[in-house]
């Protein structure tokens, strides 16, 4: 690996730790549930909006967030996501071995660090993407 791609690696590792910490501050979240549960709201919201607009919030997230996102393909099953809160809040459960009762704060303190890390516009563009119950869970953030 050369030097400017290993500067590279460093600095998308940095960008990375520097947003997990971010979120573990301002939702108060365990360092162990931080990482797990920012990949799984974010991976969920992705899906629950447009295609077009995921890619919009997907390039103003970090890099090294995306590589943990699941992937589906030939050999796994596309994930049924539901377009509710409560089918947002049971997936994230599931990944997150919570009971539903449990996740509503961890996605609302992933949310409003989302929310704090990307333009506006963006998080403007997101809300108005998702149904009205997941609207009124994103602006709760605020």
């Amino acid at each position: 690996m050369s030097r400017s791609e290993k500067r590279h690696q460093s600095h998308l590792g940095r960008t990375y730790a520097a947003f997990i910490k971010h979120l573990s501050e301002v939702g108060k979240l365990d360092a162990g549930v931080v990482e797990c549960a920012a990949v799984s709201v974010v991976n969920a919201l992705l899906h629950r909006i447009q295609p077009e607009e995921a890619k919009d919030l997907e390039a103003q997230l970090p890099r090294k967030l995306l590589e943990f996102l699941p992937k589906e393909g030939p050999d796994k099953p596309a994930r049924q996501y539901g377009r509710t809160r409560d089918d947002f809040l049971k997936v994230v459960a599931e990944d997150l071995r919570k009971d539903v009762s449990e996740v509503e704060p961890i996605v609302r303190a992933v949310f409003l660090g989302l929310r704090e890390h990307i333009s506006e516009g963006e998080a403007h563009d997101v809300e108005s993407n998702l149904p009205p119950d997941l609207q009124d869970l994103w602006r709760r953030t605020q």
